[in-house]
């Protein structure tokens, strides 16, 4: 919903304008912050796995209350109350759907890189040879 830029993370400026709408703006120092506090991979933006990483956070009381992260966790929490049961069941399926998918498209990605990463050996390997052959007709 708030990554505007449809590239699966949310960047400074999209967590700017989430925390805005969530009533709970940010300095641009605060949200470089939320962003170092979760960032595994040290990318400056957000993934879906570091967006979930605020949630576990929260949950086992890690993160400090007057934090950025805090006020997000909070503000985007679900009440079973006002939503019942089968809203919050739609919430997380929704969730683990996407997480499914998040995933399967990591592997594939990842997948990728090592065809690609054997395929350039080859040709290396084929450049190699090449240069040998050559090599040898010049020391003959």
């Amino acid at each position: 919903r708030y990554d505007a830029g449809k590239d699966g993370f949310i960047d400074l400026m999209e967590l700017k304008l989430m925390m805005e709408k969530l009533g709970a703006p940010q300095t641009h120092l605060g949200l470089k912050n939320m962003i170092k506090e979760v960032d595994e991979d040290l990318d400056s933006k957000l993934s879906f796995r570091e967006f979930l990483l605020i949630f576990r956070k929260a949950a086992a009381g890690e993160l400090q209350e007057d934090s950025g992260l805090h006020a997000l966790a909070r503000l985007s929490e679900i009440d079973v109350s006002t939503e019942g049961v089968k809203g919050a069941k739609n919430f997380f399926e929704a969730k683990v759907r996407q997480a499914i998918n998040e995933a399967s498209r990591f592997e594939e990605e990842i997948k990728a890189e090592q065809e690609e990463k054997k395929k350039q050996a080859e040709e290396l390997k084929q450049r190699k040879a090449a240069f040998k052959e050559l090599q040898s007709t010049f020391t003959q």
